[in-house]
């Protein structure tokens, strides 16, 4: 009997000290994991960049995404948008017709929907969309003196969500209208102050996924002294630029070209002292809108590309005309960064559609393990 009892009682202190051994791997495994380093990753660029779609595209691709009530809170932004953008193509026939009276004056009888519209769009907080709204922007949007407005869209500051909005008036005017994932991914609100969030492009139960924390500050100039404080500890810094806005002037300033003021941002930003050892990751991005313009508005427009020269047209233009704007980049960076800083951190150019979930998901994993690489040099494991 005695040998029994001892035999059982050791068989439950093996069971005891297999339990007592699965909780201390787990607490060390808990631990572990609350010890992890995140990494930091710095998102800048110049106003209308397309940093806060880029964001936006963080929380679908790498978390859950919008659900529906989130989804709802986008509405009004969406309506605002609309709003605003038939009347900013409204101020734009004001402006216009000086020189061209008779190309930028609406429809008769679209006149008063116009007044009407403008007085709307004036207001601070504008109405929700209903179906006999919809008709009138509809029919504006369809007269010949906003299409013919809208063509120099450049010279306006209209967002890129226009033609998105605006083609599809009814459906955003429905009384049941959630905003689909695209129309949060297209709509506008400037970004004020600091946004974070925390992802892993290949997967938190991956072994070897790193976590990210992302910061996502305003733009504009007003916004940039922000900046400042977000700059220790940054692992990288994923610069924005808009291919696209070589032939636009900025929102708060519009005797400043775009693409001048993003090359001026670009080199004070890589001759921070702070970002001595930091990586640049630079996401030439809105290259579908570029795609679209390049074969109409010459690149040289700009005075930062004045001595480039068409060699071709078509998409073979396009990639040319990329290449070009690219290769202006690598020159700034190289003539920002002295030759020991360079062998201390990272530089990638990365060509970027924010809108393009599958394109910006290999962008990411691209990152990703341009960082994981980086950091296993530093720590001289490879």
């Amino acid at each position: 009997m005695g040998c029994i009892f001892s035999r059982e009682a050791a068989e439950q202190g093996d069971i005891r000290d297999t339990i007592q051994a699965r909780e201390i791997d787990k607490r060390i495994a808990q631990q572990s994991t609350a010890e992890k380093k995140v990494q930091k990753l710095l998102l800048l660029g110049a106003g209308e960049s397309g940093k806060s779609t880029i964001f936006k595209q963080i929380k679908v691709l790498f978390q859950t995404g919008f659900d529906d009530s989130e989804k709802k809170n986008y509405t009004g932004v969406v309506h605002a948008n609309a709003y605003q953008s038939i009347k900013i193509l409204l101020d734009g026939l004001q402006e216009f017709s000086e020189s061209e009276q008779e190309k930028y004056t609406l429809l008769p009888e679209n006149k008063a929907i116009g007044e009407k519209l403008t007085e709307i769009g004036n207001r601070t907080q504008q109405p929700p969309l209903t179906e006999e709204l919809a008709q009138q922007i509809e029919a504006l949007w369809k007269d010949p003196a906003i299409q013919a407005s809208y063509l120099r869209a450049n010279e306006l500051q209209l967002p890129d969500c226009a033609s998105h909005f605006l083609n599809d008036i009814h459906r955003l005017a429905q009384p049941d209208y959630v905003p689909s994932k695209e129309d949060v991914l297209y709509a506008r609100v400037r970004t004020m102050g600091i946004v974070e969030t925390e992802f892993s492009p290949v997967g938190e139960t991956k072994k070897r996924g790193e976590l990210y924390r992302l910061f996502d500050v305003g733009g504009q100039r007003n916004e940039r002294r922000k900046w400042i404080h977000l700059f220790d500890g940054v692992t990288a810094v994923i610069f924005c630029a808009a291919l696209s806005e070589y032939d636009q002037t900025l929102f708060e300033d519009e005797s400043s070209n775009r693409m001048i003021e993003t090359k001026e941002l670009f080199e004070w930003v890589l001759k921070e002292p702070t970002f001595e050892k930091t990586s640049f990751l630079l996401f030439l991005n809105k290259f579908d809108l570029f795609e679209q313009k390049i074969n109409k508005v010459p690149l040289n427009t700009c005075e930062w590309f004045k001595d480039y020269k068409p060699l071709t047209s078509g998409q073979a233009e396009v990639e040319n005309a990329y290449g070009y704007v690219k290769t202006k980049f690598e020159e700034l960076y190289n003539e920002s960064t002295p030759p020991d800083q360079r062998l201390d951190r990272v530089f990638k150019v990365y060509k970027t559609t924010a809108l393009d979930e599958n394109l910006i998901k290999r962008t990411f994993r691209l990152v990703d393990e341009v960082l994981v690489r980086q950091r296993l040099m530093d720590a001289k494991m490879l």
